[in-house]
């Protein structure tokens, strides 16, 4: 009993830091006022036949805190990846030079902030959407141990506040990363 609860929680942990791991990635392709490497990372770039992630054409680096570059290794890929940053929605105007693509950081509006921070909070509501369906996943697994027979009503229930208190902690440092995400952006 104690070993099938403790697989269980690592289960439902592993798949709550999956959610969480996937709205860091969400958050650092939202631009605040610095240039991050992360902000390019979601760019996939028309090549070889098809659409491949910036980072595979190109490194992209950092020289300046409102500057990116990226240097394109196929010179023949250079107006490709400019392209796909001016298309990528995210208010970029890339210039190259040679096969460096310079990508300066404008300077955020106050109503771009906004927008912003709107959608950092729509994308933490579906990370803790994803958390939510963890829970009830796990609760279903309770609820079908005691339906067979495998765990009693008590342990049921001890399974299910475990459950709970596990998705409060998820839910708490979400709304965390939320807090520091907006206050990031709103930073002037």
């Amino acid at each position: 009993m104690v070993a099938e609860l403790k697989s269980l929680k690592a289960d439902l942990t592993r798949r709550m830091e999956g959610a969480i791991e996937s709205l860091k990635r969400d958050f650092a392709g939202l631009r605040s006022g610095r240039a991050s490497p992360a902000l390019l990372e979601p760019v996939r770039v028309e090549a070889y036949g098809g659409e491949v992630p910036l980072t595979q054409v190109g490194s992209i680096a950092v020289p300046e805190a409102r500057m990116l570059t990226v240097q394109v290794w196929d010179r023949t890929l250079v107006s490709a990846v400019e392209k796909a940053i001016r298309d990528s929605g995210l208010g970029l105007n890339p210039a190259s030079d040679g096969q460096l693509v310079r990508v300066p950081i404008p300077q955020l509006t106050e109503e771009r902030r906004v927008e912003l921070a709107k959608a950092a909070g729509r994308y933490a509501e579906n990370a803790k959407i994803a958390v939510r369906g963890v829970r009830r996943d796990g609760m279903d697994q309770a609820k079908n141990a005691e339906k067979t027979g495998d765990i009693s009503q008590d342990e049921e229930k001890d399974w299910g506040v475990v459950i709970q208190e596990l998705t409060d902690s998820y839910i708490k440092k979400i709304d965390e990363a939320q807090a520091d995400k907006e206050k990031e952006i709103k930073q002037v």
